[in-house]
Order: structure tokens, then C-alpha cells, then sequence
């Protein structure tokens, strides 16, 4: 485990680790509330294409959105392996986002986060990706939860009252 100083550990970030297919992600733990293991999802046909369905979370039924779909186009994920669901805010509404598995929480330093080279961002839109950082686990590009969706998504999103 890495030391940092008392200056440095006002800067250090915390990300939450999670993998959609061999792709592996992280995002700032602050922008996580919450995880849930294998969520029994509930489709609902009225629902707009960008909500997977709806996972009931202690008596509020959450809109889910896939992001094996979103930050991994074309990744089917394994039959009978559970999924992950990461609840997060959005503008006060909260919303899962259903990933293939999570890993532990990691301390990255300042400064160590770059830039994602073009060749990693192919197929992903570059708002999600806020850079990569090397973990001991890999390569780890860093999301942003809060630029997954589009501006009209989110509309729809906020104006959504499932049953």
C-alpha cells in the first residue's frame, strides 16, 4: 500500500473498481451510494431503450442502466455469472448502473491519473472517460458517473415515474 504525505492525502481520490467484460473501470467512491449484488431486475416495455429496467431498492423502484452495453458495445455477459449494480444520484433521483463485477476500493495518488490515449477511448464516447491510471490490478480508465448519459436521457430520466 502506498504512503502518501499529509498534503498529499487531502488530494488522494478513491475509486471503486468494476469491470464490464475484460474492460476495467473506476470511478470516485464519492459518486457511489451504494452496491448491490445480483439485483432482480423488472423490465418494463413503456420504459425509453436506455433503461434496462427497474430493480426495487427498499421500497423505490431505481431505473437501471446497463453499462456492459454503454462502455463495452458489443460485450454479451457470461449466463449464470451475477451482475453488479452501482446506485449513484442524478440530480437528486437515484439510478443503478448494472456492471459485470466490482472490484476493491483503490487510493490513487495525485497526479497519477493521464489522459486516455485515443487508441483506448475506440468505441467509447471520450465525456465518460476522465483518464487512466496504472493499479496493480491493470489499466484502469476512470468514468464519470455523471457524464454517462446524454442530455435527453437524462430529461427522460428526471420526468420518469415507473409503477
Amino acid at each position: 500500500m502506498a504512503r502518501f504525505s499529509e498534503a498529499e492525502t487531502e488530494e488522494v481520490v478513491q475509486l471503486i473498481g468494476f469491470y464490464t467484460g475484460e474492460k476495467f473501470f473506476g470511478a470516485d467512491i464519492l459518486s457511489v451510494r451504494e452496491i448491490l449484488r445480483d439485483p432482480q431486475i423488472k423490465t418494463d416495455r413503456e420504459a425509453p431503450d436506455f433503461i434496462a429496467g427497474f430493480v426495487d431498492h427498499r421500497g423505490r423502484l431505481l431505473p437501471v442502466v446497463d453499462l456492459r452495453d454503454r462502455l463495452d458495445p458489443g460485450h454479451s455477459p457470461e449466463a449464470g455469472l451475477p451482475a453488479w449494480l452501482l446506485i449513484t444520484s442524478l440530480e437528486e433521483t437515484l439510478i443503478g448502473y448494472l456492471v459485470d463485477s466490482v472490484a476493491r476500493i483503490m487510493k490513487i495518488a495525485p497526479g497519477a491519473m493521464l489522459p486516455a490515449p485515443e487508441l483506448m477511448l475506440a468505441g467509447l464516447r471520450s465525456q465518460y472517460i476522465k483518464g487512466v491510471c496504472k493499479t496493480e490490478f491493470g489499466l484502469l480508465m476512470v468514468a464519470d458517473l455523471t457524464r454517462l448519459l446524454e442530455p435527453g436521457e437524462v430529461d427522460a430520466l428526471l420526468k420518469l415515474k415507473p409503477v
